[in-house]
């Protein structure tokens, strides 16, 4: 499997190729999901007893699965929280992958883990945390709360009435639906504060002294959301943060989405409070361009992180080289095997600059508001609530969620654009509105015309 021969160095060619070819592209095909059954009858059999050969394979990979694939950097793919990886971070992912290093520890990953933790540097940089803030790259925002959550929860856990108990953790009925599927991993109860918007410091007080002293003693965290998925919405996190203090509670903030936004100095203020955090959570893969999969947890105290998640096995101590000992990402979050996810993000930084990242995500945020001034002025839409970060909640007037639903169809299958319909609360139950969300620097404001044009 490991010879190397003509036929690998051309194909090796024409995966190189692709990735230049792909990575030029600002405007590619916008792809559509296929049927098991329909993939199976136009690719047939693909892992056999003697192989298809690369030549073969990729060939099928190209001119069928990847056109039942939705690219997430199209610019008018502005469904779910997409993301617009840069072209110098896709290639070095490239790289990482070709380099086949175990970011783990230290002694295997030295070099890589370095330039990870310089990425991580400015990360903590953004959220002001003071030292000693520190965190690791993750799998996701998924992964990232649960390990954050999993150091809430053995903390609270040092106390002797704790220990065979089982924790609550408070959050908003906004918190991303990863919250309540982590709470099941560790076996937590999930309290929710109802809010029409952001959750305020003196709803979380309410909400904290109706409980019974029982389940008072129980609960261990509060999760605020720095920019919930669906509208933007950023938690009260100043006066959270002062809650968990007088309570003694674990302060975490989930900002997989929004924490991007911290790198643009016109909406940072809205952040208040994320600097008083125990744990915070951002996604480099959604508003800082870095390619699947890339999360982050940062810690305010990451000895905490240690004491809960560091692993031992005699082999790792046997290790006498002093270059050998350092950092161990694999200390700080649930995750033991792991690739240097954050290697793709270092060397975007390192050859754009933290300034181009600030004007791209500031991008984002200038189309929200050009979005929430078209369609203010279109006589046949209207603003569900103000733009918020670069999310954009709207409804077309008169429609039904049927409508919703034809009009969402009719343009992906034309390979127009890829925009979805969402839920929102009103005074009358849930409607199904209309949603956009800005990520890519390359969506133009005449995307957005033609975008609202079509639901005439």
């Amino acid at each position: 499997m490991h010879d190397i021969d003509i036929d690998m160095v051309e194909m090796t060619l024409d995966v190189v190729k692709y990735a230049i070819n792909r990575i030029t592209q600002t405007n590619p095909e916008l792809g559509k999901p296929k049927t098991e059954a329909e993939l199976r009858r136009l690719v047939g059999e693909t892992v056999t007893n003697s192989g298809i050969g690369g030549e073969k394979a990729f060939e099928l990979f190209r001119q069928v699965l990847v056109k039942a694939t939705v690219p997430i950097d199209h610019p008018r793919h502005l469904a779910f929280v997409p993301a617009s990886p840069t072209r110098a971070a896709i290639l070095f992912d490239l790289v990482t992958s070709a380099s086949s290093i175990h970011g783990a520890y230290w002694m295997e990953g030295a070099g890589g883990i370095f330039c990870e933790n310089e990425a991580m540097k400015w990360l903590v940089s953004l959220t002001g945390m003071p030292e000693p803030a520190f965190g690791v790259f993750t799998s996701g925002g998924t992964a990232a709360n649960l390990s954050a959550i999993v150091v809430a929860r053995e903390k609270w856990r040092k106390n002797p009435r704790n220990i065979n108990q089982k924790g609550i953790l408070i959050t908003s009925i906004g918190a991303h639906s990863s919250i309540k599927a982590m709470a099941k991993v560790i076996d937590a109860d999930v309290l929710l504060v109802a809010s029409e918007d952001a959750m305020s410091q003196s709803a979380l007080e309410a909400f904290y002294d109706k409980l019974p002293e029982t389940e008072k003693e129980r609960v261990f965290a509060v999760v605020a959301t720095g920019g919930t998925t669906n509208a933007g919405i950023i938690d009260e996190l100043d006066g959270i943060a002062n809650f968990c203090r007088s309570k003694n509670l674990w302060f975490h903030v989930d900002a997989a989405y929004g924490g991007g936004a911290l790198a643009a100095k016109s909406v940072r203020h809205l952040f208040k409070g994320i600097e008083k955090a125990d744990s915070v959570t951002i996604d480099p893969h959604k508003w800082l361009f870095s390619p699947y999969d890339c999360g982050a947890v940062i810690y305010k105290n990451p000895e905490e992180a240690k004491e809960a998640h560091a692993q031992e096995g005699s082999y790792l101590e046997i290790f006498k080289d002093e270059g050998a000992h350092g950092f161990n990402p694999s200390d700080y979050q649930i995750q033991l095997t792991r690739r240097l996810r954050g290697l793709p993000l270092w060397f975007s930084l390192a050859t754009h600059g933290t300034e181009k990242y600030e004007w791209a995500v500031e991008q984002g945020i200038k189309l929200a508001k050009i979005a929430g001034e078209l369609i203010e002025k279109n006589p046949l839409t209207e603003l569900v609530r103000e733009p918020s970060l670069s999310c954009v909640l709207y409804r077309r007037i008169g429609w039904s969620a049927e409508d919703y639903r034809n009009w969402t169809y009719r343009n992906h299958e034309s390979g127009f654009a890829l925009v979805t319909p969402t839920k929102w609360k009103s005074t009358n139950g849930y409607e199904t509105v209309s949603r956009f969300c800005f990520i890519n620097p390359d969506t133009t404001q005449k995307d957005i015309q033609d975008i609202l044009k079509s639901m005439e």
